[in-house]
């Protein structure tokens, strides 16, 4: 099946200089084990990084170290890259081993790594500038979500029980009721000063995140 490798760079809105880096980039290890694109995910990646932290930092000058951290995380992991690469539809230009050449399905792992690839092979052949601009379009809903970006419950009554006694907040499961396919469970949790808060969650995480948002509401 003959790849399209001129509509991608369309929705790209740019034109390789050396096409091959492209191909490269797109190129798993299955297909190529000599000529395949992770060396070239290991500098997108850090591409990836380098043009959202600076964005960060851009949109956040007066925000905590430990936001921009969780605002950050959430911008370059593996499931952010899937996403935005499933927006472009990458992996229709993705090669991998298939010997009778039918329709595969190409499992997330290899479409996210090739997302991180496809940004290093545009930095090698356009810069960093033109690099920057094809990653804060293909990324800009996924930045406009970090706005509403928040520490999660747990984290702050973490950080609170630790700045007023030195002490974590304690967790119970209370129980765990229903079928083993839909499961309720109880938590909940305490300060060294306070009674037991409970709720529940269809998980036991996030029962503990609901209990710890009853205790923040209640010694607030």
């Amino acid at each position: 099946m003959k790849i399209n490798y001129p509509k991608l760079q369309k929705k790209l809105n740019i034109k390789f200089k050396n096409i091959n880096l492209l191909i490269q980039s797109l190129t798993h290890k299955s297909f190529n084990p000599s000529e395949n694109n992770e060396k070239i995910e290991f500098l997108g990646d850090r591409i990836l990084g380098l043009v959202i932290a600076q964005k960060l930092l851009k949109i956040y000058p007066d925000e905590k170290e430990g936001i921009l951290d969780k605002k950050f995380a959430s911008l370059v992991n593996k499931k952010t890259c899937l996403e935005v690469a499933k927006a472009i539809e990458l992996e229709k230009y993705i090669k991998t081993f298939n010997p009778k050449n039918k329709i595969i399905k190409i499992e997330d792992k290899i479409i996210s790594d090739s997302c991180e690839a496809l940004m290093g092979a545009i930095y090698l052949d356009k810069g960093l500038n033109i690099a920057e601009k094809v990653i804060l379009k293909l990324w800009s809903s996924h930045i406009e979500k970090s706005v509403v970006t928040q520490i999660d419950a747990k984290t702050k009554l973490q950080e609170l029980a630790l700045k007023k006694f030195k002490k974590l907040p304690t967790y119970k499961v209370i129980s765990n009721t229903g079928p083993r396919h839909k499961p309720i469970f109880k938590v909940g949790v305490k300060l060294p000063n306070t009674k037991f808060f409970i709720s529940s969650g269809k998980s036991k995480k996030d029962a503990e995140q609901n209990a710890a948002i009853e205790c923040l509401k209640n010694i607030n």
